[in-house]
């Protein structure tokens, strides 16, 4: 495509002017481009982002087709809760990675979606899925996925916002003896165990938390739990900080059994689970509600401890 600066845009860095001209491209994108070889400003092959466009100019901004990353395909078996030519919403099974990673090479969400989606768009300049937001492995639940470009620019831009709006649901230990609270602390990372998350450090970012209790029994609590900033073990953090840390979260002190009842009652993963999803649609502006019920394990501890109380 060919654009050409006019007056009003003369002086405008060339990044910021290609992001401005409604181009569907991501400002990382837009760079990654320029840095490539892919955009021209009046026969200058090798522009820089940062070079001051003049009235005149004519750009020429090359778009590649997407290239295949190099991640194989692979059939997982995927709940789809919606799905249209924009985006999914599914719901997560426990025990499954998003990303691949050290230990996760080829059974991830990521190659799961590669498969199950035959008519992805180039994301970023790559042929996969846009991953919006994460989930941790054990946490179970649903996601947003983006099939497009446009779409997936749109969703990380409304999860920055705060317009996109998630309901956890929580197995916590013990009972806390509020009804539900507010909590706001810096989260970074823990400065001997880089594993883990901490609340005590001394850098990091404002981490925003809301908790309300369900039901509660002698050893444990259901609670519900929105978050308004979307820092790394959220939710798992901050109900340590309150000393109510989720069941079965070996990295933060959750128990791995309960001792209630004639038999103890044994925890597999961490009792974390999405349970709602609100957001506006990024192409129609459809207002987009999704709820999903506790998977089984989690029902099952609860009638565990129903039986038992």
């Amino acid at each position: 495509m060919e654009l050409e600066v006019k007056a009003c845009d003369s002086g405008k860095r060339l990044d910021r002017f290609l992001a401005m001209e409604h181009l569907n491209l991501s400002r990382s994108h837009i760079k990654r481009l320029i840095q490539t070889g892919h955009v021209e400003v009046s026969g200058r092959t090798r522009p820089t982002a940062s070079l001051r466009v003049k009235a005149g100019d004519r750009i020429r901004v090359h778009i590649p087709p997407p290239l295949p990353i190099e991640i194989r395909p692979k059939r997982i078996p995927l709940d789809i809760v919606f799905e249209d030519r924009n985006l999914i919403v599914l719901n997560k099974q426990p025990g499954l990675v998003v990303h691949p990673g050290a230990g996760n090479e080829d059974s991830t969400l990521v190659h799961g979606l590669l498969h199950y989606c035959k008519d992805l768009s180039g994301i970023g300049g790559l042929l996969r899925p846009g991953i919006v937001h994460r989930l941790d492995k054990d946490t179970s639940g649903l996601m947003l996925i983006a099939k497009t470009d446009i779409a997936h620019r749109l969703l990380v831009d409304c999860f920055k916002h705060g317009g996109i709006r998630k309901l956890y649901t929580a197995l916590v230990s013990e009972a806390p003896s509020d009804l539900g609270g507010t909590i706001e602390t810096i989260i970074g990372r823990h400065p001997v165990n880089r594993k883990r998350m901490a609340t005590n450090t001394r850098t990091g970012k404002m981490a925003r938390t809301r908790w309300h209790k369900i039901r509660s029994w002698h050893h444990a609590a259901l609670v519900n739990v929105r978050i308004f900033t979307g820092r790394t073990h959220q939710i798992r953090v901050h109900m340590q900080h309150i000393g109510h840390p989720v069941l079965g979260d070996k990295l933060y002190g959750g128990p791995m059994r309960l001792l209630t009842g004639a038999r103890p009652i044994p925890i597999v993963r961490q009792m974390l689970h999405s349970t709602q999803l609100n957001f506006t649609h990024p192409i129609t502006g459809q207002d987009m509600e999704f709820k999903i019920s506790l998977p089984d394990d989690m029902s099952e501890i609860i009638e565990r401890l129903d039986e038992d109380d």
